[in-house]
């Protein structure tokens, strides 16, 4: 990402503010600060695990100049919504393609997640868009949250399948970029996601050990009420 540099071209300034996401991309937040700005987050689309266009809009003060959308995990954000949110207010528009989106091996992933919508359960996996190039295939984890994520990634890679948590932290919680700020979908995002492999050379003897795997655990989970 080219963030500062970014910013700077568009002239934003020390004391401006500018949206940016609440789930991941932290480098997004910091190149703000570096510029002297102020990061204001947004919450995160369930989803497309974006920004919400909807919570911009909430976020917007009379010192929001931009608005820096970040395509997710190889999903695109909602530019045409978000664009017509930073009409409206009188924003600019920055976007971002997240490290680790390579084109490369787009159709062998696609194929990859195309088997996995059809046969997983006990997880809940991506919402299908267009464009979409699977830099990570994320699922949420039935259960409560963090505690039966966290077991079933554990139970995962014991079987050999090498699943990551892709975000550990909503960014206003880290160091450096600490708010008075809950958004309660990016806390879900954060405790329910899990990112499983589907790199373009696994084989179909992986996904399908992934495949049983995951089907094992997943009616193990079930919310607490």
């Amino acid at each position: 990402m080219r963030t500062v540099g970014t910013l700077k071209s568009a002239g934003v300034r020390a004391g401006d503010e500018v949206v940016v996401p609440a789930y991941g991309n932290a480098e997004v937040a910091r190149a703000v600060v570096e510029l002297g700005a102020v990061p204001v987050f947004a919450e995160v689309d369930a989803d497309s695990y974006c920004l919400d266009p909807a919570s911009v809009a909430d976020v917007v003060s009379g010192q929001t100049v931009a608005v820096v959308a970040v395509h997710k995990f190889g999903r695109p954000a909602d530019v045409g919504r978000l664009r017509e949110v930073a009409q409206r207010h009188g924003l600019l528009v920055l976007v971002e393609d997240e490290a680790g989106a390579d084109p490369a091996g787009t159709e062998l992933r696609r194929a990859h997640a195309a088997y996995l919508d059809d046969r997983l359960s006990g997880v809940r996996t991506p919402a299908p868009a267009s464009g979409h190039l699977y830099a990570q295939y994320v699922v949420r984890v039935s259960g409560n949250g963090r505690p039966d994520r966290d077991a079933f990634a554990r139970t995962l890679r014991a079987k050999g399948v090498g699943c990551r948590v892709p975000v550990q932290a909503p960014v206003y919680r880290l160091p450096g970029l600490r708010r008075d700020v809950f958004l309660p979908e990016t806390e879900r995002a954060v405790d329910e996601t899990l990112a499983l492999p589907v790199h373009a050379g696994m084989s179909r003897r992986e996904l399908q050990k992934m495949v049983s795997a995951c089907n094992a655990l997943g009616g193990l989970l079930q919310p607490a009420f």
